[in-house]
C-alpha cells in the first residue's frame, strides 16, 4: 500500500527533508539533524508539517451533545473559540486516543492522532447513535501547519488581519490569510508559545515558503517529526502508543485534569468512577539519569531490588544536556528524589525521579 503525502511533501523532498513512514503517512522526520531544529524552536521559532493529524469537523444541531457523550472533558461549556484537551476511552476506560476539541461558530472540530484516525472515526460513528449531527473527515482536503517558538507570534502576525497577541492559549480564531480561509488556535506540541494553522491545500506551500522565508533570520528552521518527539517529552507530553494506549487509563496517566466525572456519562466512566481513588495505580513519572545513555521505551525501572515499573519514553535533553525519560512505575517508587535504577543493556543506570514537565516555558507577555 502507498503511503499518504501531505501538500508539502515535495517541498520536503526538494529541501532535504528526511522521509519516513509514519501511521502511514510519508513525513519529515529531520531535514538537517534533530538538535539543531530542537534549538531552533526553543530559541527562535520551528515550522511543522503537521497534515497528516486527523481533522474531524461535527455539524448538526446536536454536535455538542454528541461529543459530551464520548469525550472525557466538557464540551457543553465550551465557548465559541475556545479549544479543550480531552480523551476517548473505551468501555473499561483506556484511552483509545487524546484530541483536542475546538467550538467553532457553526461546528466543532476534532483534531486526533493520525495513527488513531480510523480506529476514532469508525468508534465514534458506532456511537453517535440518534443524535443530529454528521461527522465530516477532512484530514486529506485541508492542510495543516504547527509554528512554534518564541517568535512565533511576530513571524505569523503579518500574514492575519486580526491581531494575535490576545488570543489565549488554547483559543481559536476564524480568519483568512490573504484571501484564504483559516484556522488558527493557538495551541502545539512543543512546550512552547506558537500557532496551529489549517487552510486549503492549494494555499499552503506559498504559506509555509512565506513564514520560511520571513522567519530565516531570526532563526526559523523547517522542522520534522523528530525533534518534535524531543520537544514534547521535555514538556512531558504523553505520546500515543507510548504513554497512552488502551490498557493505560488517563488517571494512572497524569490527566485527571481532562476527566469530568461528576454530572455526566460517557464509555468507560464507571470504570474510571471506579478508579479515581485507587491508590494502588501505577504513575507516570519523570526520570533524569545520572549518566549520559539513553532509557528507550521498554527499558525497566528498578526499586529496592525489584523490578517497579518500565520507560515509555526517553532521550538526551538538547536544552538540558541530560538524558531524561518518564516512565510507569508502581506507588511506593513514584515519589519526588525516589533514587531509582534503570536497566540498559544489562547495566543498572543510576536515575532520580523527578518533576514533571522538565522544561515550562516563560508565562506570555500580553
Amino acid at each position: 500500500m502507498s503511503l499518504a503525502r501531505t501538500p508539502l511533501f515535495d517541498w520536503h523532498a526538494a529541501h532535504g527533508g528526511r522521509l519516513v513512514d509514519f501511521a502511514g503517512w510519508e513525513m519529515p522526520v529531520q531535514y538537517t539533524s534533530i538538535v539543531p531544529e530542537h534549538k531552533a524552536v526553543r530559541s527562535a521559532a520551528g515550522l511543522f508539517d503537521i497534515a497528516h493529524m486527523g481533522r474531524l469537523y461535527f455539524r448538526g444541531p446536536q454536535a455538542a451533545q454528541a461529543l459530551e457523550s464520548l469525550l472525557t472533558n466538557e464540551v457543553l461549556t465550551l465557548q465559541p473559540g475556545q479549544v479543550r484537551y480531552s480523551l476517548l476511552t473505551n468501555d473499561t476506560g483506556g484511552i483509545l486516543d487524546d484530541v483536542l476539541v475546538y467550538r467553532l461558530a457553526h461546528e466543532h472540530l476534532l483534531v486526533v492522532n493520525a495513527s488513531n484516525r480510523l480506529k476514532v472515526v469508525g468508534w465514534i460513528q458506532r456511537h453517535l447513535g440518534a443524535f443530529d449531527v454528521t461527522l465530516h473527515d477532512e484530514t486529506t482536503t485541508r492542510c495543516m501547519l504547527a509554528l512554534q517558538g518564541p517568535r512565533a507570534l511576530d513571524l505569523l502576525q503579518p500574514f492575519v488581519p486580526q491581531p494575535l497577541a490576545p488570543l489565549k492559549y488554547y483559543s481559536a480564531i476564524e480568519t483568512t490569510i490573504g484571501s484564504v480561509p483559516a484556522l488558527i488556535s493557538r495551541t502545539g506540541y512543543t512546550g512552547e508559545d506558537g500557532f496551529e494553522i489549517i487552510m486549503a491545500n492549494a494555499a499552503a506551500v506559498d504559506l509555509w515558503e512565506r513564514l520560511i522565508a520571513a522567519g530565516a533570520p531570526v532563526g526559523l528552521l523547517p522542522c520534522g517529526l523528530g525533534c518534535r518527539d524531543t520537544l514534547r517529552l521535555e514538556a512531558a507530553m504523553p505520546l500515543y502508543g507510548h504513554e497512552l494506549n488502551e490498557q493505560i487509563d488517563p488517571l494512572s496517566a497524569g490527566l485527571k485534569f481532562a476527566v469530568k466525572l461528576e454530572g455526566r456519562t460517557f464509555p468507560g466512566h464507571p470504570s474510571l468512577v471506579a478508579r479515581q481513588h485507587d491508590t494502588t495505580l501505577p504513575r507516570r513519572v519523570g526520570l533524569r539519569l545520572a549518566s549520559r545513555r539513553i532509557a528507550r521505551e521498554g527499558t525497566v525501572v528498578h526499586f529496592g531490588g525489584s523490578a517497579v515499573g518500565q520507560v515509555t519514553s526517553g532521550t538526551f535533553s538538547p536544552t538540558f544536556e541530560q538524558s531524561l525519560a518518564m516512565a510507569y512505575v508502581t506507588p511506593e517508587a513514584s515519589a519526588l528524589g525516589t533514587p531509582v535504577t534503570v536497566d540498559i543493556r544489562g547495566q543498572h543506570e543510576p536515575a532520580e525521579v523527578v518533576k514533571l514537565p522538565f522544561y515550562k516555558r516563560p508565562a506570555i507577555v500580553k
